[in-house]
Order: C-alpha cells, then sequence, then structure tokens
C-alpha cells in the first residue's frame, strides 16, 4: 500500500482568501508554507488510485502528484475513485471539478450520501455530466476495487452534521461533539489495511470524539494521520473567529490535558497532524510548537510525501 499526501490544511487553506491573521500573512510572504486541503492519495493497485476526499484543490493536487497524471491513453485516468471521510464542502466540492470524466465512483456512509444527494443535490447536478455511482462505507472492509489487497473499513467518531445539512431527519440530535457519535456516522475516519503486505494506516482529518473503537484501531495502525486543526482548546475564540471552543467546534484539540498529542505519544505508530486551521501556530514550520510535538515523537504530515506500508 501507498499513500501520498496531497493536502494538509482545514477548510479555506493556508493563505485563506479573505484571512490577513500572522498564518496566513506568512504563508503569502513565504509561499513554500502554502497548504491545499487535506487529503491523501491511496494506491489501491497499480492501475488505480482512490482520493480520499475531494477538495477544493483536487485539479491541482492531481497536477502536483506525478502518479495521477493521465495517460497513455488520453482519456485514461488513475483514479478511480473517492473514499468520503464526512460530507463537509471542504471535503466533497472536488467531487464536481470532475465531472469531465465518464463515471466517477464514490465511497460514503448512509447519512454523507444523503446530504450531497438530498440536500447538496450532487447526483442531480452532475447527471448530464458523469455518472454518479455509490458504494456503501460501513465498519466491515471492503477492497477498494474489485481483486485489491486493500480494504477500508469506517469507524464513526463525530456526529457532526455540515451546515447545510442540518435538521437532515437521519441525524438525530447532537452537538459537533455529540456522545451519540457511534450511532450517527456523519464523520468516520478510515482504517486502510493491506492484506498482503499486513500494514495498517488510519486516517482521520475531522475528531470529535475518542470512541473506544478508534482507540482500538490506532492500537493496531502502523500509521496515523490525524485531526491537527487547532493547537489547543481556547484556539477559535482566541483568535476572534468563532464563539465555540475547538472541542465546540468539532476537534480535539493537539495540546492540553485532553490533547490528541497525549494520547499519540505512547503509539507504536508513526503519527502525523494534517488539516491544520490557519490560525493554528504549526502552519509555521519556525513555531516552537513543532519541538513540543517531536519530543513526544510526533510530527505534521508534508505535502507530498509518501508512506509504504
Amino acid at each position: 500500500m501507498l499513500l501520498q499526501v496531497l493536502g494538509t490544511a482545514a477548510g479555506g487553506g493556508v493563505p485563506q482568501w479573505n484571512c490577513a491573521c500572522s498564518g496566513c500573512a506568512g504563508a503569502r510572504a513565504h509561499p513554500d508554507r502554502h497548504r491545499r486541503h487535506a487529503s491523501l492519495a491511496v494506491r489501491a493497485d497499480d492501475d488505480h488510485w482512490y482520493l480520499i476526499n475531494a477538495t477544493p484543490d483536487i485539479a491541482d493536487q492531481i497536477e502536483r502528484t506525478p502518479a495521477l497524471h493521465p495517460g497513455p491513453g488520453t482519456r485514461r485516468t488513475p483514479v478511480a475513485g473517492i473514499v468520503l471521510t464526512d460530507a463537509e464542502l471542504d471535503h466533497t466540492l472536488g467531487i464536481a471539478r470532475l465531472r469531465e470524466a465518464d463515471r466517477i465512483e464514490v465511497l460514503g456512509t448512509g447519512p454523507v450520501r444523503a446530504a450531497l444527494c438530498e440536500r447538496a443535490r450532487l447526483d442531480a447536478i452532475l447527471t448530464p455530466y458523469a455518472d454518479l455511482v455509490w458504494r456503501e462505507l460501513g465498519c466491515v472492509p471492503v477492497p477498494l476495487s474489485d481483486g485489491s489487497d486493500v480494504e477500508v473499513s469506517a469507524l464513526p467518531v463525530s456526529a457532526k452534521r455540515p451546515r447545510y445539512a442540518a435538521g437532515t431527519p437521519s441525524a438525530g440530535p447532537g452537538s459537533a461533539a455529540s456522545p451519540r457519535a457511534a450511532a450517527e456516522p456523519w464523520v468516520v475516519a478510515l482504517r486502510l489495511h493491506d492484506r498482503h503486505t499486513g500494514g495498517t494506516a488510519l486516517y482521520a482529518p475531522a475528531l470529535a470524539a475518542w470512541p473506544d473503537a478508534f482507540q482500538e484501531a490506532l492500537a493496531d495502525a502502523d500509521v496515523v494521520l490525524l485531526d491537527g486543526t487547532f493547537w489547543d482548546d481556547e484556539e477559535p475564540r482566541r483568535s476572534g473567529f468563532a464563539t465555540r471552543t475547538a472541542t465546540g467546534m468539532g476537534h480535539l484539540p493537539i495540546d492540553g490535558p485532553g490533547g490528541t498529542a497525549r494520547r499519540l505519544a505512547p503509539l507504536a505508530a508513526r503519527c502525523f497532524y494534517t488539516h491544520l486551521n490557519n490560525s493554528n501556530p504549526l502552519v509555521d514550520p519556525t513555531a516552537p510548537q513543532h519541538q513540543e510535538l517531536a519530543a513526544l515523537g510526533l510530527a505534521v504530515a508534508a505535502e507530498g510525501m509518501e508512506i509504504a506500508l
């Protein structure tokens, strides 16, 4: 199994088009600090790759990744489909960007499919352009493609719905960090397992809870790419763009008594943070928080990095 990191930023990217915070200003002054929306590419076999989430940067991400380039036929592409962790716009808008394809295969949970098709009307929009084919994503592992040794399964981690799907009947009650997370698979972590090599990766760009099943999957993983949206719980309020804390917005913070860094540090797996918000000090490669992570054996994922399992 081969993983390719396509992007590491939260919604809006870094820099965000309408933001002049220190993180965005620093990225404008230093283009090497630019971050695209968080996404991952997974090689299912020699000829097929699946994208984990379809971000607004999807075309740029494909162009920057030679393994995803089309050829040798004029319209032959190695991009075989998309696996969704949730129905948020920053993880799904790129589906429409692929409308030039004859067929778009998407793996997602029931609530995610319902939100995108019934609320966002994605199927109705794309039908005149491409055949949108859905595959159910659940807790039972399924091969990424026919004959692939790479399997994917979902671990519910949050009942948070995107704003446009508020009030969707299948959602049930609960806030972003609802204790009903295990019963409402609006947001999932993905477990990717290679039956041939035995390698396992866990990808969780949005994490509002830490269920027992997620902890068990962590113990079995070789590589973990985890939600690094906010450094600490007060960051959104301190930065002035929200009235809720990080946990209130559906993202466990990295630092602090309940932070994820201390949960990851004891693991044998290689652990990387992704999905960084522009307010997170980690978007600056010179920030001292990088040394704090390094002392715990943790790091921030680099865009373009390859992980072989």
